[in-house]
């Protein structure tokens, strides 16, 4: 998924007529500093609230009250979206239990808190108390993010860190520009694993699920998004 990271010093998103606008906000020094400030968003970071105000047909995601807009996904971002959904809904259906699995958009509110909210492109839950008709509200256990050029450093980084501090208990990042899986069961002793799409990757989760990548046609798996 493309993103576009937004300043969070220097704006932040208002009300005003039920539409969204940029103003300026600035924290004054020694804001932030006592033990009642620290209990509620500083000024100058995004919030829930800001990404609920967006405008019809924007999206965006938050970390730890930082904003990155979302633009729409390429077509082999969603090729891999739609294949890896079908094969783990598929083998949900045949085994049963409680798990569910949800791709983007949905709104995941992923600490439960007022700075941190993603749409991974899939996310597979196991605990139904979480879900309500806004979304997820906690940690899935497996979040799948399929990689874009602009979106690496936030797959591999920035999501990484807040998924496993989170509680996600495994996240896998699939590369359509390298060809590969990249593997974390955050726990494990063994907590990263790489594949190439020639591999069948299992998932953590579950004992019987294998991915064979060489399933899903995504064209020339040498170019980018």
């Amino acid at each position: 998924m493309e993103h576009v990271a937004l300043e969070r010093e220097e704006y932040f998103m208002t009300i005003e007529g039920g539409k969204a606008k940029a103003a300026k906000q600035v924290l004054t020094e020694g804001e932030g500093d006592t033990d009642e400030d620290r209990n509620f968003p500083k000024r100058g970071l995004y919030t829930i609230t800001d990404i609920e105000a967006l405008p019809e047909g924007e999206r965006a995601e938050l970390i730890d009250g930082e904003m990155f807009m979302m633009a729409a996904p390429m077509l082999r971002h969603q090729k891999i979206l739609m294949w890896l959904s079908a094969k783990i809904w598929n083998y949900i259906m045949e085994h049963g239990g409680p798990c569910e699995v949800l791709p983007a958009p949905l709104a995941v509110y992923i600490k439960d808190d007022e700075l941190n909210y993603v749409e991974p492109d899939i996310s597979v839950i196991c605990d139904p108390n979480k879900l309500d008709e806004k979304g997820c509200h906690g940690a899935p256990d497996w979040v799948i993010e399929i990689v874009s050029p602009s979106s690496k450093d936030m797959d591999y980084e920035r999501k990484r860190t807040l998924y496993e501090e989170a509680g996600v208990r495994e996240y896998w990042i699939v590369d359509p520009m390298q060809s590969n899986v990249r593997v974390y069961n955050f726990g494990a002793m063994t907590m990263v694993e790489q594949h190439s799409f020639s591999d069948r990757v299992k998932a953590g989760i579950y004992e019987e699920l294998f991915l064979d990548f060489k399933e899903v046609d995504i064209g020339d798996r040498g170019s980018a998004d």
